[in-house]
């Protein structure tokens, strides 16, 4: 039986401490959101195959609060997603709609545009926080990782 609490009070305490931050009701700012996207752009430009290995973990350093960072192409090719890796299988996401049950948005289409044209911005779309299936909105904060056809984005849940 001691075995048994001990166990459980080690696997509360590491989930507590280690595990995903969504378990925390803390919200990200945009101010997190804008240093994060620019602190991963910067991690990729010394190491790609690093950054993208350490952005994809679920449980890494570009996860926060409620928010992550995400890491694309200007294809609309996904390439690194801590809470969705399934979306880094698809060739591009461009075709693929925002959870807007009234009137879906091309919102990896506007991700491209803004990186592509503006360099970094703001997109609104709906989309389900970490965890949930009904869509919530979001707002993302773009950023064209410099002298390169990637991107990343954080975003805020309201």
């Amino acid at each position: 039986m001691k075995k048994i609490l001990a166990l459980f009070l080690a696997s509360f305490i590491l989930f507590a401490f280690c595990g995903p931050s969504f378990a925390s009701k803390e919200k990200a700012t945009v101010a997190e959101c804008i240093a994060m996207s620019k602190k991963a752009a910067a991690m990729i430009l010394k190491d790609k195959d690093a950054a993208l290995a350490e952005i994809s973990k679920r449980n890494g350093k570009f996860v926060w609060k409620d928010s992550y960072v995400f890491v694309m192409n200007l294809k609309g090719k996904m390439l690194a997603h801590p809470m969705m890796p399934g979306l880094m299988k698809m060739e591009s996401l461009l075709s693929t709609p925002d959870k807007n049950p009234k009137k879906p948005k091309m919102l990896f289409v506007d991700f491209v545009v803004t990186a592509g044209t503006k360099g970094e911005g703001w997109v609104e779309y709906m989309w389900p926080k970490p965890g949930q299936t009904e869509p919530s909105i979001k707002e993302t904060y773009i950023y064209r990782i410099p002298g390169t056809s990637m991107f990343t984005g954080a975003g805020i849940y309201r």
